[in-house]
Formats: structure tokens, sequence, C-alpha cells
């Protein structure tokens, strides 16, 4: 099973920029994903990308997150920019399969992203 780990969260103001990081152990041939949850709402797949760079988002960040992989380093990265307070919510690192749309198999711990004045 791929172990991930997240990093590159903490407290922005609304219009700042983020950028999370998730290494990987094992196999780069996943397809892999970021999901996040915010207090009292669902867990929500914010972006994935397969292991020849398909990638796809949530409409509610579309032009403003960029997903990207480095196979070479097993590390996956979320670019967060013009940042909202709704964008608030612990993000969790993901690799699973990609066919059709993303199916996560194996979980990060989380790291909290907070967007606020």
């Amino acid at each position: 099973q791929v172990q991930l780990v997240e990093s590159g969260g903490g407290l922005v103001q609304p219009g700042g920029s983020l950028r999370l990081s998730c290494a990987a152990s094992g196999s780069t041939t996943y397809a892999m994903g970021w999901y996040r949850q915010a207090p009292g709402k669902q867990r929500e797949l914010v972006a994935a990308i397969t292991s020849s760079g398909f990638t796809a988002y949530a409409a509610s960040v579309k032009g403003r997150f960029t997903i990207s992989r480095d196979n070479t380093k097993n590390t996956m990265y979320l670019q967060m920019n013009n940042l909202k307070p709704e964008d608030t919510a612990v993000y969790y690192c993901t690799s699973g399969r990609y066919l059709g749309s993303y199916s996560p198999g194996s979980w990060g711990q989380g790291t909290q992203v907070t967007v606020s004045s």
C-alpha cells in the first residue's frame, strides 16, 4: 500500500497562495488526487491527475488551483492561487485509479489550510 505524507498547509489571507506537496512511497503508476473536507461538510474531490498527466478539477477551483506531479520524485503538488475563505478545509492527498472518474485507495493524514484575514 502506498504511504502518503502531505505538507505545505497553513494560514493565508484571502487572495493569497499556498502550495501543498504530497510525498508518496512506492509506485508512481497510480493516479493521484487531492480531497478536502471543511467543518460540517462532506469530503469532496478537488483535483486529480493520472500518471501520464491528465488532470481534472472541481468546478469551484478550476482556474485557481493547479495539480501537478513529479514522477522522478514521487511527489504531487497542488498550487492554490486566489484563495477564498470557502477554501478553508483539511486537504488530503490520495492515490488511486482514474477510469472515467477518480477513485481513491490510499489516504494521507491531511493538512489544514485556513484562509482568513
